[in-house]
């Protein structure tokens, strides 16, 4: 259904909380709010220009959402770059971009090492006891593996947020998630407005993260039962084809990108709420109700990446 003519159409706009605040980007600008020690909120405003605007494909269905997770993690690692060097009582310098490279790469690798090799090798290992019916190719296998990576995921979470800093995240990312509702909804952007709406967002990454653990799930069995010599592949000599797997998370994500896509804009049905509700229910962890100054950082990025994205449209009008 076409916006009312009376009511500017809706510009798509995402976040990330950072130290001590939080990032917003809309499809060509990006803003980080921050507030320093002294008080004082510090706004960074950059261009934005996507990868797939220079290549179109990459806008293709179960692409475009590798292309989007991937950016997110450099503008989150940028914007948590310059959040660190201000937020600290002294003005500190921000990571080069060889040092988010390596940053990024290292945290990669920590994952796929925790949430990939870990649950892989485990399942493996406790399967082999059962006999060879129970190797790669089984559903048994991938079940056990999903929750297991689920399990460690959830353990995860749990414990980084027992830490004071992550919690001042976890409620920026509140913050983070109340504003963008408040602007979907077509509130004023203001902290008396933004602080009524929930915390929990059905696009948020956290439930992306979620659906990309689930759907590997099945994924993962009907790809495996059709790879030779799976079946008898348990235990440690499974091993070599988490590299597969690795490669098989792209379409994965891929699929799950759409799917949250699909859902967020279809919540008034019994379906899609009911697909989206684990990663809602996990964001009861990862997010936590904000102050009304983590809402007025919030809301102060938020603006700016809107006013900037208003700017560049009105400017291409001819």
């Amino acid at each position: 259904m076409a916006e009312p003519a009376s009511r500017p159409k809706r510009i798509d706009v995402g976040g990330q909380a950072v130290i001590e605040g939080v990032m917003m980007r809309a499809p060509r600008s990006l803003a980080v709010a921050v507030r320093k020690a002294s008080g004082q909120i510090v706004l960074k405003q950059d261009d934005w220009r996507s990868l797939s605007e220079r290549l179109p494909m990459l806008k293709w269905p179960l692409l475009r959402g590798c292309v989007v997770f991937a950016e997110a993690l450099v503008n989150g690692l940028q914007a948590l770059s310059f959040s660190a060097a201000q937020a600290g009582s002294a003005e500190g310098e921000e990571a080069s971009p060889l040092s988010i490279a390596l940053t990024m790469t290292l945290g990669i690798a920590l994952a796929i090492l925790l949430f990939v090799v870990l649950p892989h090798a485990l399942s493996g290992y406790l399967l082999a006891w059962l006999g060879p019916g129970y190797g790669l190719s089984s559903m048994s296998f991938h079940l056990l593996d999903g929750a297991l990576k689920i399990g460690l995921f959830l353990a995860y979470v749990w414990g980084i947020s027992r830490l004071r800093e992550v919690r001042r995240l976890f409620e920026y990312h509140g913050a983070e998630h109340k504003s963008i509702f408040a602007y979907e909804a077509g509130a004023d952007l203001t902290v008396e407005n933004a602080r009524t709406y929930p915390r929990l967002h059905p696009r948020c990454g956290t439930s992306f993260i979620v659906l990309v653990m689930l759907i590997s799930v099945l994924f993962f069995s009907a790809a495996f039962s059709l790879l030779p010599g799976a079946a008898a592949a348990n235990s440690w000599r499974s091993l070599p084809l988490v590299g597969l797997k690795v490669l098989l998370m792209l379409p994965v994500a891929g699929l799950a990108y759409e799917l949250i896509r699909f859902c967020s804009r279809r919540m008034d049905r019994t379906l899609t709420r009911w697909v989206v509700s684990p990663g809602l229910w996990l964001q009861r962890l990862t997010t936590r109700e904000p102050s009304d100054e983590q809402l007025e950082i919030a809301l102060a990025a938020l603006r700016s990446a809107l006013a900037m994205e208003r700017a560049k449209t009105e400017l291409s009008v001819p």
